[in-house]
């Protein structure tokens, strides 16, 4: 047992019980290990939790880094969607996420703000638009992995995720684009 099969485990256990059916105990029985077992890699349950968060976002944080020939609000959508999908690979992937910290991704964030300031969009702006979208993105994954489609009134209109999603993201873009353009005349 190394330290990657418990993640892999973990995160195994995240898709079949929901991100609350995640203990160390039942990580053990899994594993097929002593609880104490799992402390010699993770000494809490919250360091799990972050190596478990950094792995789930493997995906997106391997996708291609944006180039200077690239249009920056295509590249932004697209790096947005990239997160948004990653978010969705696990079962309570954006509740996993919240809160997390990108310790290990700072340089491909650094590398994504010069790009996006080299493209002419305002240091600031762009480290807000980054944020907001990240924030949205998370809040838009929490509420479609929690919806049930439950019991709605018959006259309540079903949401599409993923068209609402694609609505939200093209506002914040235009805001964005916006105020790229009022800054420059």
């Amino acid at each position: 047992m190394n330290r990657e099969v418990v993640i892999a485990e973990a995160l195994a256990l995240l898709d079949e019980a929901g991100l609350d059916g995640v203990s160390t105990r039942r990580l053990a029985t899994r594993l097929n290990v002593e609880q104490p077992s799992l402390y010699w890699h993770f000494r809490t349950k919250k360091d799990l939790f972050a190596a478990m968060a950094q792995a789930a976002m493997e995906p997106h944080a391997t996708a291609p880094l944006p180039t200077p020939g690239d249009d920056w609000r295509e590249w932004f959508a697209d790096n947005t969607r990239s997160f948004r999908r990653t978010l969705l690979m696990h079962r309570d992937g954006a509740r996993l996420h919240a809160g997390s910290t990108p310790v290990n991704d700072l340089d491909r964030i650094r590398h994504k703000m010069d790009f996006l300031v080299a493209s002419g969009v305002p240091e600031h702006d762009a480290g807000m638009a980054m944020l907001a979208t990240s924030r949205f993105t998370v809040g838009s994954v929490l509420e479609e992995q929690a919806d049930t489609g439950g019991d709605l009134p018959p006259d309540l209109p079903v949401i599409d995720h993923e068209s609402a999603f694609e609505a939200g993201l093209a506002l914040i873009l235009n805001g964005l684009a916006h105020a790229v353009g009022a800054r420059v005349t």
